[in-house]
């Protein structure tokens, strides 16, 4: 196991390494002038401003030379200066950063729960009622749209029905928790503040089962085929004709081989998520890294737009080694592949 693990290790600084580089290079090819944008028409035209900006952000200098100076900062904790708030980027995104993650928390426990036991009952009763519900869901949370469904759940629950609060973290009349995490909802309980603890958890809701409907539908699909392919292979009967009782066959047996296609899918999601959904926080206020890409990017804020795009693909290489992790645990075969 320590060898498996060490092995992929060994391969994330030449990931990070090639990430770097698409990610500088996709951002230096961004259409749009910079300079417009931070210093208006009348300071891009003027020579000495201009000047004076690409030497202080070092646009002066060749491509290979900037890359170079972007990979020794980047390894130094260093993602630049942000040219629409005058942070660094790296505080931006400790400050994003953690509604994004509290919102993909929720958003994955409302699809991987739900999502695995209609998943498992579809496949343990075919063609039944339940199953017909598992096919639904999976086709509508794979086919209905993320901005769509984010409206109507917010002008229904939200604005006619008034079962569920609004956009935002919290209510504008209740203090947010003292900063601990993040975390609103762990911030609140650390706190000892049972109402932050409830008034942000309700504001989870409809942006959680908005975000997390679509990973539902995909995690339901892949369950039930899985399983239906596992339930007919040979060890499963063998498993039956020495006299185990079902759930002992389904749990122990079949879901161990069911669940590595559904890993997959999980970490997927999970990187996606992490990742911010910029729909979903758009739609409901939510600060995280999904409005801050978008603020950067209607801003042409590079060092902005490349600080989420590295730590989008760090999050993603995170999510995927836990998930090879995950195989070797499930399926031992796999740390000798």
């Amino acid at each position: 196991m320590t060898q498996y693990i060490a092995r992929r290790l060994l391969l994330l600084p030449i990931i990070l390494i090639g990430l770097s580089l698409v990610t500088f290079t996709v951002s230096s090819q961004v259409p749009g002038n910079p300079l417009i944008a931070q210093l208006g028409v009348r300071g891009a035209s003027n020579p000495v401003i201009v000047k004076a900006y690409k030497h202080k952000w070092g646009l002066d200098k060749s491509l290979p030379q900037q890359y170079l100076a972007y990979v020794e900062n980047t390894a130094r904790g260093d993602l630049g200066r942000s040219l629409v708030s005058q942070r660094p980027v790296a505080d931006d995104l400790k400050q994003y950063l953690p509604a994004t993650i509290e919102l993909s928390i929720g958003a994955l426990l409302f699809a991987a729960i739900p999502g695995i036991l209609l998943g498992v009952a579809g496949a343990t009763r075919p063609h039944s009622w339940i199953d017909a519900l598992a096919r639904t869901v999976a086709l509508l949370g794979s086919s209905v749209p993320v901005f769509w469904l984010a409206l109507l759940m917010l002008y229904v629950l939200y604005g006619r029905l008034g079962w569920l609060p609004g956009p935002g973290r919290i209510s504008s009349y209740a203090a947010p928790p003292h900063h601990v995490t993040g975390l609103y909802t762990v911030d609140s309980l650390l706190a000892g503040n049972v109402s932050a603890f409830w008034d942000s958890a309700k504001h989870l809701i409809l942006p959680c089962v908005v975000l997390g409907w679509s990973v539902m539908g995909i995690i339901t699909r892949m369950i039930r085929s899985s399983l239906l392919e596992v339930m007919d292979m040979d060890f499963i009967r063998t498993a039956r004709a020495k006299g185990l009782t079902g759930r002992t066959v389904l749990w122990r047996h079949a879901m161990r081989n069911a669940l590595i296609p559904t890993i997959t899918v999980l970490s997927l999601a999970m990187g996606g998520l992490l990742a911010g959904a910029v729909p979903t926080e758009t739609v409901f206020s939510w600060p995280g890294i999904g409005q801050y890409a978008v603020l950067s990017a209607a801003n042409l804020d590079l060092p902005g737009v490349m600080g989420v795009t590295l730590l989008t693909g760090v999050l993603y290489v995170g999510v995927n080694l836990f998930a090879d992790v995950m195989y070797a645990i499930i399926d031992p075969r796999i740390r000798y592949s």
